[in-house]
């Protein structure tokens, strides 16, 4: 994710001298390196990724909230959906970020042996959760244009930027599995935070709180992002007192969510798969292959990334073995109902 992440940066840099200018998006980017096509994928990619993490969020903070309330889940999601789409709507302030105090309530029982534990079998499926744990490229290109185009400055915020939310992933991650041996027994349920949240103590409720405040931020952020997309792509009118690409945006995720409430999962490896591993896995070694090698373009920023053909080829061939896998399988999955 940090060697994507530099070669939008690289190509957003060469792009912005190209047109004397800053504020360079990842549709203009495609544009000047890809043509229409890739003009085409990148947008219905950013599409996809953004309605599949806003079905994933609607559906479970409706769980949590049907959990906590006792109330249907159709009134649980079109309550959640109501609230936050109202925040954006009418006052685009951002919510305060999520509390992280259960990781110090969760440390007194913390089974460090667990932690030795590993099944290596398993990473291969969850590379593209992991992907979309990791996904900022979508904002490399503001960072591009607020550091003006200093590729030494925009390298270090990548690659400080991508180590300490690992860090932080490593720590939660940490703590949930040191936790689980003393919650789960003799249970069956495969879920980790499903283990927590039904566990008896104070961990139970700070998990469902830590989830809930996680979801309604990131809803949020994205609600914001994917309601200025469409007003620009669509050239719809946008602002505050223009409902239309609101209701774009919040009816479909709240009707998909409605329809499968155990949609979660699904959508976040969706998202991950066919979203982030397209436009921000095969895009940017695409986009810095044509501009590197194209005698059409010229590139005044020297590579950033080391390797040359051979470093693009391996970003873009695990990117895409991952995606046939997933394709495999899920046609085989499909097969399977039959």
């Amino acid at each position: 994710m940090v060697v994507t992440g530099l070669l939008v940066a690289e190509v957003n840099v060469n792009t912005m001298c190209e047109i004397g200018s800053g504020g360079v998006s990842l549709v203009s980017m495609a544009m000047r390196t890809l043509g229409p096509s890739g003009v085409i994928t990148a947008c219905l990619s950013y599409l996809f990724i953004h309605y599949a993490l806003l079905v994933a969020y609607v559906a479970r903070s409706s769980d949590i909230i049907t959990n906590s309330l006792g109330i249907p889940l159709w009134e649980s999601a079109t309550l959640f959906s109501l609230a936050f789409g109202g925040i954006c709507y009418f006052g685009s302030q951002r919510l305060i970020g999520a509390v992280n105090g259960f990781l110090v309530v969760a440390s007194g029982n913390l089974q460090w042996s667990s932690l030795l534990e590993a099944n290596f079998a398993a990473a291969p499926q969850s590379i593209p959760i992991i992907a979309l744990s990791f996904v900022y490229q979508n904002v490399v290109p503001v960072l591009c244009t607020n550091l003006e185009g200093n590729l030494s400055k925009v390298r270090t915020a990548i690659v400080a930027g991508t180590a300490i939310p690992l860090a932080l992933f490593l720590v939660w991650d940490g703590v949930i599995l040191g936790t689980l041996p003393g919650i789960a027994g003799n249970s069956n349920v495969s879920d980790p935070l499903e283990l927590l949240r039904s566990s008896n103590g104070t961990v139970g409720p700070i998990v469902e709180a830590f989830s809930f405040l996680a979801i309604g931020t990131s809803y949020i952020g994205f609600i914001l992002g994917l309601s200025d997309f469409l007003a620009d792509l669509l050239k719809l009118p946008s602002g505050q007192n223009k409902p239309l690409p609101f209701l774009l945006t919040l009816l479909p995720p709240l009707v998909l969510s409605l329809l499968d409430p155990e949609i979660f999962f699904k959508a976040l490896d969706f998202a991950g798969t066919y979203g982030v591993l397209v436009l921000f896995g095969v895009f940017p070694a695409a986009m810095s292959w044509s501009e590197r090698y194209s005698d059409e373009l010229e590139a005044p920023v020297p590579p950033i990334v080391p390797g040359g053909k051979f470093t693009l080829g391996v970003v873009m061939g695990g990117a895409l073995l991952v995606i046939v896998s997933e394709i495999v399988k899920d046609i085989m999955q499909l097969q399977g109902l039959h």
